[in-house]
Order: structure tokens, then C-alpha cells, then sequence
């Protein structure tokens, strides 16, 4: 497989976030509480940014609680925030799940004729950034979002993300100084990946990833015992999507688990790559979170002696 597959490729960046910018928040997967979303809402005025808040996006679905309104409507949303020209980027709201219900309902040729724009989310989110990767040739922003506790209540995820928006040059090098390497080495590749559970629930279906030869993955999650990450991970290999990867990322595994037995499972499933693995770089459910690119060409440094592990953008992650 890691011999025909092409290499991944850079994808398309959009532009950074300048004052007085456009931007509609959407909530394409779960219900958003309505305090939690205009508390994000008034921190996104006091970046001297105008935040749109979509039709459909304090919806419930009618039968389906944990959905944020029907799948129709929530895809309605996020096309109609894409194409207006007027909008320079697209925040989700929150994750919880539901994107894989409506991401086949997006009209990808217009979302691609549109052009990139600055979009945020992680978590249930997964399965956007690899459909604006793979569909529309974007590249994203794994991220938090607006109406979760991330970003209303931890200032260092909100000011990565903010330095992300507005000056990306300044954050090109990513790694809290939990990072250390769980396989040593140095790896180049261009970044994807997300929350890993959503990374393997996509395996196989259409459209999906195939082998990501070359790719630098970043992976994490939330509430996932150790044997289920084990299940996770191995359906991810058994199904070739690992193959030719050049590196991986790992962030946060918050509520799965005592660490040790979450990093006895990366360091069995991973270990046997031959690649470089770093682990805690500082992304995902947990707090103090990093915003990561997706879709960018980067450098992941993982020194064996003890030293600093980065993952370093070779390019900003906005234009």
C-alpha cells in the first residue's frame, strides 16, 4: 500500500482573521446551551470579531435529543456560512456528535468553488476536517470551540487559538513542556487527523482516507477506556489507514483511563511503526489546549536524550 499511495500533499490555507471580521458559528453535531454559547459569543466581540450565529444553531432535533436540530438543517447551516462571501471564517459551537449524519448531505463542489476559510472545531468535528481535507482540498483547524469550557473558562486555549487566528506565524512551533517522545525520532510530513475514535469510526466508509503515506497524525480523545483506544487504534491499522505514516502526535486522553494504561496501549499499537511518537504535546479535550493545523507540511521532532518535542509548522497555518 505505502509504495502506490500518493504522498499527502499541502492543502489549500485560508486567510488569517483581521478586526472587524465575519464569523458564523454553527453547531453541526450537538445541542448548544444558549448561556454557554453567547458567553463565547461575547469573547469573540471582545476580539473585535462579529460572530453570526447560524439559523439552526440552538436547535434540538425533535426525537433525537442529543442531535443540534435535523441533519438537514444543520448541513443547511454550515453550506450557507461556507458560501456567503461575506464570512471569513466558521467556528462550530461545540462537538458531541452528529457530523457523520449530515456530512453527506454538504455540497462539496460548491463548498470547494467557494474557497477556504478559517474553520474550527475538534472532537465530533473530526469527521469535518477530514471531509474539507479530502472533498474540498482545505486545510483546517483543530481547535476549540466557542461554547465549551475550553474556551470559556481556560485563557492559555483561548489565546492559542486567537494567536492561531490573527498572527499565525507566531505559533508556528507547537509542544507544552509535557511532550516528551515515546518513540524517538524526527519525522516531515503534512499534519491530519483529530480525535482518534471519529478517525476510525470513518474508516471504510465512502470517500474516507485511504493510506496517509507521508502524513503526520495527530491524535486524541475523551472518554474512552484503554481496551476501547486499543480497538480504536487497531482498526485504524488493520484497515491501512496508518500505512506510510511518517509521525505521530499525541494530545490529551482526558476521563480514559490511568495514564499508564493509555500509554501502554499507544506504545504497543504505535511502537511497532517504526516512526516517531511523541505523547502529552498539548492538544485535545484537555485543558490548556493547543490549536493545531490540519493540512499543513510540518516537522515533528521527538529527541531521545530528553530534549523538547515540537511539532513545527513549516509554513503558517493561515495565509
Amino acid at each position: 500500500m505505502t509504495g502506490t499511495a500518493p504522498a499527502l500533499a499541502p492543502l489549500r490555507r485560508p486567510a488569517r482573521l483581521r478586526p472587524g471580521a465575519r464569523v458564523a458559528v454553527v453547531a453541526p453535531s450537538g445541542p448548544v446551551p444558549a448561556d454557554r454559547l453567547e458567553a463565547g459569543l461575547d469573547l469573540l466581540r471582545g476580539w473585535d470579531l462579529e460572530p453570526v450565529v447560524a439559523p439552526h444553531a440552538l436547535d434540538r432535533h425533535p426525537t433525537l435529543g442529543y442531535l443540534a436540530g435535523t441533519d438537514e438543517d444543520r448541513a443547511r447551516d454550515l453550506q450557507e456560512a461556507w458560501c456567503d462571501p461575506s464570512v471569513d471564517a466558521v467556528l462550530c459551537a461545540r462537538g458531541g456528535y452528529g457530523a457523520h449524519r449530515m456530512v453527506d448531505l454538504l455540497d462539496w463542489p460548491a463548498i470547494r468553488a467557494a474557497g477556504p476559510k478559517a474553520f474550527v472545531g475538534y472532537s465530533d468535528i473530526t469527521v469535518l476536517h477530514e471531509a474539507f481535507a479530502l472533498r474540498a482540498g482545505f486545510s483546517t483547524l483543530h481547535g476549540p470551540m466557542i461554547a465549551t469550557e475550553a474556551f470559556l473558562d481556560d485563557a492559555a486555549t483561548r489565546d492559542a487559538l486567537r494567536s492561531t487566528l490573527f498572527e499565525p506565524e507566531s505559533v508556528r512551533t507547537l509542544g507544552l513542556d509535557t511532550a516528551v517522545a515515546l518513540v524517538p525520532g524526527r519525522a516531515r510530513g503534512v499534519t491530519y487527523g483529530g480525535c482518534v475514535s471519529l478517525l476510525a469510526a470513518d474508516a471504510g466508509t465512502p470517500g474516507a482516507r485511504t493510506p496517509a503515506r507521508g502524513g503526520l497524525l495527530v491524535i486524541e480523545d475523551v472518554t474512552e477506556d484503554p481496551y476501547r483506544l486499543d480497538g480504536i487504534l487497531t482498526r485504524l491499522l488493520r484497515a491501512g489507514t496508518l500505512d506510510g505514516t511518517a509521525g505521530v502526535a499525541c494530545g490529551s486522553w482526558q476521563d480514559c483511563g490511568p495514564y499508564g494504561e493509555v500509554r501502554a496501549v499507544l506504545a504497543d499499537r504505535l511502537g511497532g511503526l517504526g516512526i516517531p511518537v511523541v505523547e502529552e504535546l498539548g492538544f485535545g479535550h484537555g485543558r490548556a489546549a493547543l490549536t493545531v493545523p490540519l493540512g499543513v507540511p510540518a516537522v515533528l521532532d521527538a529527541p531521545g536524550d530528553g530534549g523538547r518535542c515540537t511539532l513545527t509548522a513549516e509554513v503558517p497555518a493561515l495565509v
